[in-house]
């Protein structure tokens, strides 16, 4: 078992691991991310795979049972740097696995209509900081700023 000091410092490390593999997939899925984020959800799913597949494999049950530091560190470190996505998607899979429907639905509505009301509210609140600024400037975000091929 690690210590309580160096738990958190693996999952850091672990975290930037996932990070950096967030990166790199999506450079190399830039080319044909151009219309549809295929990237992001290449991401998202892979991540959601890895972190289902770790966690399943490595219960206390399970074939291959790791310590909860062990799970921290693959499940909130590297699958968390890599998409928090997947927490998401194990969180809500857990909820219908353990008989949950009613929660598991509402969990997915609740994040979806509420992570995007907090996007569209946090892109809205920077316009107006941005004020005058964000008015002259064009914005990185939209589809038009796209390289095409």
């Amino acid at each position: 078992m690690m210590s309580g000091v160096l738990t958190p410092l693996w999952i850091a490390v672990a975290g930037a691991m996932g990070t950096l593999l967030r990166y790199y997939a999506g450079i190399l899925t830039l080319s044909w991310s151009q219309r549809l984020p295929w990237g992001t959800i290449l991401i998202n799913i892979t991540g959601s795979f890895a972190i289902a597949f770790f966690s399943a494999l490595t219960a206390a049950h399970a074939r291959f049972p790791a310590s909860n530091e062990t799970r921290l560190i693959v499940m909130a470190g590297l699958c968390g740097g890599y998409t928090t996505f997947s927490s998401f998607s194990l969180q809500t899979i857990d909820l219908a696995r353990d008989g949950a429907l009613v929660r598991a639905l509402l969990n997915v509505a609740l994040s979806v209509v509420l992570c995007l009301g907090a996007t569209a509210l946090g892109y809205v609140s920077a316009e107006a900081v941005n004020g005058h600024f964000a008015s002259t400037h064009a914005s990185p975000m939209h589809d038009s700023d796209l390289p095409r091929k």
